[in-house]
């Protein structure tokens, strides 16, 4: 879906204070907040499987994984829990007790 980079305040559209973004899917001018949660509602992030991924899961490795600058090599089957979902579909935000700012690729990792 492609939105366009023009933003309109105007009074004359509604009575509400609302910017409005010229969506070019449908080619109307469409309240910003409007289009911001159909955009997130939009985003399906997907483990290797094809199951649904949601902020909160627990996943687990799918084959070993080295990790570059921490010197070290997760192993299949390591259970990650609480991932948290990124603006990428293909990666997700995870912590790990040896390793800080983990992120994974979603090819790697299936839903537990």
């Amino acid at each position: 879906m492609g939105f366009g980079r023009a933003v309109c305040n105007s009074t004359h559209m509604s009575n509400q204070d609302d910017d409005y973004v010229y969506d070019e899917a449908t080619g109307e001018w469409r309240p910003a907040s409007e289009m911001a949660a159909t955009d997130a509602s939009a985003l399906e992030v997907r483990d290797a499987s094809g199951t649904l991924l949601a902020d909160g899961d627990a996943v687990v490795l799918i084959k070993d994984l080295k990790v570059k600058g921490a010197g070290q090599t997760l192993k299949q089957g390591t259970v990650i829990k609480t991932i948290r979902l990124t603006d990428n579909p293909e990666e997700i935000d995870c912590r790990h007790d040896a390793i800080k700012g983990l992120v994974l690729r979603t090819e790697f990792v299936r839903k537990r």
